[in-house]
């Protein structure tokens, strides 16, 4: 597979179009109330919240199934929930959005996450998770495994979106990424730290500079270019990777794949919220990986993205027609 392609923008965004995105990994629900604070609780010294609203949202994966479709392309979810009245929200949410449930799996065994946070003003008072890490039950594993088997040759590429919650194991990871590889389907992966080297053989590994440290036990000066090529060098060669691309905040990023190593500076925003980001990144790379586009598109896109999002207060996906107005105004 040679990643050499350089589409001229408009008609890379056209392409998005006709992609399918098969996302792997923990989705969840995002909750919010929003209140105001007007007295102390007299039971004790914590803030009374007067609700005056509340909104469900998608989180986790289901974010990065947002993203997906918002530059235009089909994602599919593939993922284990509950039968839980929380689940049957994150369906509705996600039939609701035209998102594609084929790979997704109930299970009454398993409670649905819920990240809820509280809100009075614009200040978050408290965030309430409910959730497990406990890992699916190896019958839910396996019917997981085969739901991947069998829609990955449907589609362009594979994105792991792993946020620790139990959905992915390492004998998953490696049954699906073997298969993927098997049917020449790239694989994308947004990892977290349980599984960070379980990754092996994929084609595109995007963790952020704390991850990278993290996953690898290892220190070094990010602002010494030589020192950090080295560091994705031993990540790549100990994971076996086709390539990897390091969110490094605001130093922006560095792309090592397809012979290609080059660091690409943040661009200068008024930042509002860095939530969600990283969501948008690992999206853009996916539907640009799935095109062979050229390493440097790549990370220049997905680099523009993660900027974009972060002007907004909370977490959204992606808009298309503003990241490709971007793109040509900075010739990307």
């Amino acid at each position: 597979m040679s990643f050499s392609s350089l589409l001229p923008l408009p008609d890379l965004f056209s392409q998005f179009n006709r992609l399918r995105v098969l996302v792997i990994g923990d989705v969840m629900l995002d909750a919010y109330v929003w209140g105001r604070v007007d007295r102390i609780s007299p039971e004790a010294p914590v803030p009374v919240v007067t609700v005056q609203r509340r909104e469900v949202r998608l989180g986790g994966a289901g974010n990065v199934l947002l993203n997906v479709q918002a530059l235009g392309a089909e994602a599919v979810v593939c993922s284990v929930i509950g039968t839980d009245q929380a689940g049957d929200q994150l369906q509705q949410q996600l039939t609701e959005r035209g998102l594609n449930c084929e790979g997704l799996i109930r299970s009454a065994s398993r409670i649905t996450t819920i990240k809820e946070r509280i809100i009075a003003g614009s200040q978050q008072v408290v965030r309430v998770d409910t959730e497990t890490d406990a890992y699916i039950t190896p019958d839910e594993r396996t019917q997981l495994i085969e739901k991947a088997k069998a829609l990955i040759p449907t589609c362009h590429v594979v994105l792991f979106e792993d946020y620790d919650k139990g959905v992915l194991s390492r004998e998953a990871i490696a049954e699906i990424t073997a298969f993927a590889n098997d049917h020449h389907v790239p694989t994308v992966v947004d990892p977290k730290k349980r599984h960070f080297l379980d990754y092996q053989h994929v084609t595109l590994f995007k963790p952020n500079l704390k991850e990278l440290k993290e996953g690898l036990k290892i220190d070094f000066n990010v602002d010494r270019p030589a020192e950090l090529a080295s560091v994705v060098g031993q990540l790549k060669e100990r994971m076996q990777l086709a390539g990897t691309l390091i969110t490094l905040s605001e130093r922006g990023v560095y792309i090592d794949f397809d012979g290609a190593q080059e660091q690409l500076p943040a661009h200068v925003r008024k930042i509002a919220d860095v939530s969600g980001a990283g969501d948008t990144v690992i999206s853009i790379a996916a539907c640009c990986v799935a095109l062979q586009q050229a390493p440097r598109r790549i990370a220049a896109l997905s680099n523009l993205g993660g900027g974009l999002v972060c002007e907004s207060v909370g977490v959204v996906p992606i808009d298309r027609t503003r990241l490709l107005e971007e793109a040509q105004r900075l010739g990307v």
